[in-house]
């Protein structure tokens, strides 16, 4: 058993297979917990909120922090690469700008060298930076349990605060992301109470390319953080984009429509009708932007 000042005795376990991981939570059946950058697992430890009996070591099994792009197939993220590693990755920064932008709105350099996406989106907190980024990039979730593998969309993988598509004995073993489409652009704009850093109190991912077979020419993916139980699209917003050439009354009318689309709450950080009118503010923003990048070209 290992103690540490602050954190209850637990057991310590560094797998180098995914066998040896699907039989350890089999056999702990709910007392131990996945461990990847820790940068959340020890936080609530700490404060008493959990309190496993054994911590699973993941960073060393096979491609955990593996980083892989093809323009055929596109990313594959190891769950455990941190997001540094992945914001610094050259085929990250050349395809997936929105993902660099997205993932560098995550508290401090520092946390971000032990943090990993696959822990924030598998935290499923609503406004988890990186998920509104997974959402438009039309991410998938490839778990692995006792019976093998399964591929989870990014869409169904977040079912409340908290909770996820995960069976029990099931764990992350990478993120997937298809290329972009030719010509995408994409922002990820995010409201906090400090200028960088803070947990978001609004976080829209828009996401823009060419359509010939939108009326528009152009179509659009939007995704909204912490404005939701969960991270959630904004498709009512999306097919007005792509009804009407992009016009300012129309990216007015799109950004109204995200609005509606969110169900915000009362919190320590901000009202509900605040998170709603910043969600038109910066919605409209970000469509804006990319909106003028795409014109541009």
């Amino acid at each position: 058993m290992l103690p540490s000042p602050g954190l209850p005795a637990f057991d310590y376990v560094r797998p180098t297979s995914v066998e040896h991981v699907t039989k350890l939570l089999h056999k702990r059946d709910g007392q131990a917990r996945l461990f990847m950058g820790g940068t959340d697992v020890f936080v609530r430890m700490r404060d008493g909120l959990i309190a496993p009996e054994m911590l699973i070591d993941l960073k060393h099994l096979p491609g955990m922090t593996e980083i892989k792009f093809t323009k055929r197939t596109g990313l594959r993220i190891g769950a455990a690469a941190s997001m540094n590693a992945l914001a610094r990755h050259p085929a990250v920064v050349e395809h997936y700008p929105l993902l660099v932008e997205a993932i560098t709105s995550v508290a401090s350099y520092q946390l971000r060298t032990r943090a990993t996406m696959g822990g924030n989106l598998c935290n499923a907190s609503p406004a988890a930076d990186t998920a509104p980024a997974a959402l438009v990039l039309d991410a998938k979730m490839v778990l692995r349990g006792r019976r093998g593998e399964r591929c989870v969309p990014i869409g169904e993988f977040f079912l409340g605060p908290g909770k996820t598509a995960m069976k029990p004995g099931e764990f992350l073993l990478r993120i997937e992301i298809p290329p972009m489409p030719k010509g995408a652009l994409g922002r990820y704009l995010k409201l906090g109470r400090n200028a960088r850093g803070d947990l978001a109190i609004v976080g829209v991912a828009v996401l823009g390319y060419s359509d010939r077979k939108a009326k528009s020419g152009c179509a659009f993916r939007i995704a909204l953080a912490s404005v939701a139980p969960t991270p959630i699209r904004a498709p009512k917003a999306e097919a007005l984009l792509a009804a009407s050439p992009l016009a300012p009354d129309v990216i007015e009318s799109a950004a109204s429509a995200a609005m509606e689309t969110a169900q915000p709450i009362d919190d320590v950080r901000s009202s509900a009708a605040y998170r709603k009118a910043m969600v038109k503010v910066f919605t409209r923003r970000a469509i804006a932007a990319v909106a003028n990048s795409l014109g541009g070209r």
